[in-house]
């Protein structure tokens, strides 16, 4: 096995969490009660339980690398998710960078940002 992180993401409500998630193409893979794990191909995703945040101020984040941006991108809007500037959930398409490289973005409903980058 190669190295690699997990995110640990803050969730106000696990079964919300993982059907907004499940939505997207991740599975759970482990849940108990302060505890859920979601998978999709190679990503991996962990998540606490965090009843008590705010979304309009959580500052959690965390980077998906992926080989095909943009077909994680259409599996996200084909869900209905808005591309707004406002609001939880929603997305923000792919653009390239200043730095060079194409980076979108996904605000989940606990306001997490994750930053879709192009590997």
């Amino acid at each position: 096995m190669t190295d690699h992180a997990t995110p640990n993401l803050p969730s106000r409500d696990f079964e919300a969490t993982s059907r907004f998630y499940v939505a997207l193409g991740f599975v759970q893979g482990w849940r108990d009660d302060g505890w859920m794990i979601l998978t999709r191909g190679d990503l991996t995703l962990e998540f606490f339980l965090h009843p008590e945040l705010d979304p309009l101020t959580s500052a959690f984040s965390c980077c998906l690398r992926l080989d095909d941006l943009d077909a994680f991108y259409d599996a996200c809007k084909a869900t209905g998710l808005a591309e707004t500037c406002w609001g939880q959930p929603r997305l923000h398409a792919p653009k390239v960078e200043d730095w060079g490289g194409r980076m979108g973005a996904l605000i989940d409903p606990d306001g997490t940002l994750l930053r879709l980058i192009q590997n």
